[in-house]
């Protein structure tokens, strides 16, 4: 499950709302964005070693766990730095930019590419949406959000496999 965090079995990213508190954006980009090839954390101390060796800007446990619990929302520039540089992302999904809300879409996006991979759609279907008409279109993704909806219920989770 790249991007992921060990143990998060959530489903597929949800978009962060622009009125997300920077603790909610910073946990979403540890659940949804941690960068592949680089081992999940299990705890605040792994985080903050991961993100001061890929960002090359210290990071201490406290900061991270002060961040995500919302005991500091005034970060250092250098902290929130170094998030974005190891996240990938820019600066401005911090909320520090009037276009927060488009780059929560962006970033949902990259998040669900990772999650399915690039095998699992396959881009003949992915062309066949395309030249499909706006209102076929509009039904097909109706169909998928009822899908989703589905798959989400308990009833359908009890039916997988290895879930007895």
């Amino acid at each position: 499950m790249e991007g992921r965090v060990a143990g998060d079995e959530q489903g597929p990213a949800k978009e962060v709302p622009p009125s997300a508190s920077l603790a909610e954006r910073i946990e979403w980009l540890i659940q949804n964005m941690w960068p592949s090839g680089v081992p999940a954390p299990r705890n605040n101390v792994e985080t903050a070693g991961a993100i001061a060796a890929g960002s090359d800007e210290a990071i201490s446990s406290t900061t991270v766990w002060k961040l995500r619990t919302g005991r500091q929302d005034n970060p250092q520039f250098k902290t929130l730095t170094a998030l974005a540089s190891f996240f990938g992302v820019p600066i401005g999904y911090f909320g520090f930019s009037s276009e927060s809300e488009p780059i929560g879409e962006e970033l949902t996006l990259k998040a669900l590419r990772r999650e399915i991979g690039a095998g699992d759609i396959r881009t003949e279907v992915l062309r066949a949406l395309v030249d499909l008409s706006p209102q076929t279109r509009s039904v097909v993704e109706e169909m998928i959000l009822a899908a989703a909806r589905a798959d989400r219920t308990p009833s359908n989770r009890d039916d997988e496999p290895g879930t007895d």
